[in-house]
């Protein structure tokens, strides 16, 4: 599998765990979508 692939994988599952867990807040669901980031950033690297 390729990167692009994979990195898309990773963003499309990182959204989707997002969405369904139960934000409070938009300042709670802005450091949810940070740290999905963060999480993609690095399995790239």
């Amino acid at each position: 599998m390729n990167r692009t692939k994979s990195f898309r994988i990773i963003v499309a599952a990182g959204l989707i765990a997002t969405v369904l867990s139960a934000c409070n807040t938009v300042k709670g669901a802005g450091r949810d979508v940070e740290s999905v980031g963060k999480a993609a950033e690095r399995a790239i690297d």
